[in-house]
């Protein structure tokens, strides 16, 4: 991403759309705004024609909401950020997705993290993630859904079927994979769990989060512990007991 991040704001309700331009302008002296559009269909030609880095896009639009658009965007070499002022069936999609989102009304340190994370992004991958996106939109299975992992290379897709058990790390997650690799990422725990709550995952400790598929044994001894396919043994939080162990036997 360069240094001066050209955006295109697209909303139809115009406070909101006005709100946001203030903000970046004001807050975000990285952004420049190019054009402003009202209507998805507007804001197909603005996007032809100023070829922006990055659109801040409205989901719930009349006629054509913001996921329907995607469909009509053809080649996607920008970044796209989702605003909403719900909270929209499709926030977990987006999480997947490694797209940003900002919640209405969007707060400035929100606006700024989103901004910046740009900035430090090394390569675009839009297409990709709107395939991710648009595969987790259509509610198919967890098994044919892939998770997007930010990497210091840029972006790696791992199918969410891969995925053991994830580990705590400070600031920083290992995702333990199948085949015993591992992936360091930038990443709290707890961003991962608000992802992959839907497709069986469980926190069962601060530091550890579960994919329940691959739970091998659940070992009573000191106080509890399960052992996964891949050999290792986890503590189960005295806290977390009861409601685990009624999950696993459900």
């Amino acid at each position: 991403m360069m240094e001066t991040i050209r955006a295109i704001v697209i909303d139809d309700e115009l406070s909101s759309l006005q709100n946001l331009q203030q903000k970046l302008e004001i807050f975000c002296a990285e952004v420049k705004v190019v054009a402003t559009a009202q209507k998805p269909e507007e804001a197909l030609l603005l996007i032809q024609h100023h070829k922006p880095d990055v659109i801040f896009l409205d989901i719930e639009m009349p006629k054509m909401n913001g996921f329907r658009m995607l469909d009509e965007l053809g080649n996607v070499d920008f970044e796209i950020i989702f605003t909403t002022a719900y909270n929209h069936y499709a926030i977990d999609a987006i999480r997947i997705s490694a797209f940003d989102y900002l919640m209405k009304p969007i707060a400035i340190a929100d606006l700024q993290n989103a901004v910046q994370r740009l900035l430090a992004a090394k390569q675009i991958n839009t297409k990709e993630k709107i395939d991710i996106l648009k595969n987790a939109l259509q509610d198919k299975k967890s098994q044919e859904e892939k998770i997007a992992i930010p990497t210091s290379e840029g972006m790696e897709f791992i199918p969410i079927k891969n995925i053991l058990h994830i580990e705590s790390s400070s600031n920083y997650s290992k995702i333990h994979l199948s085949g015993n690799k591992v992936i360091t990422v930038t990443k709290l725990l707890k961003d991962f769990e608000d992802m992959l709550l839907p497709y069986r995952f469980y926190r069962i400790h601060n530091s550890h989060l579960i994919n329940l598929n691959y739970i091998q044994k659940y070992l009573k001894a000191d106080g509890g512990q399960v052992m996964m396919e891949d050999g290792t043994v986890i503590d189960v939080a005295r806290r977390k007991k009861e409601e685990f162990l009624k999950i696993i036997a459900g």
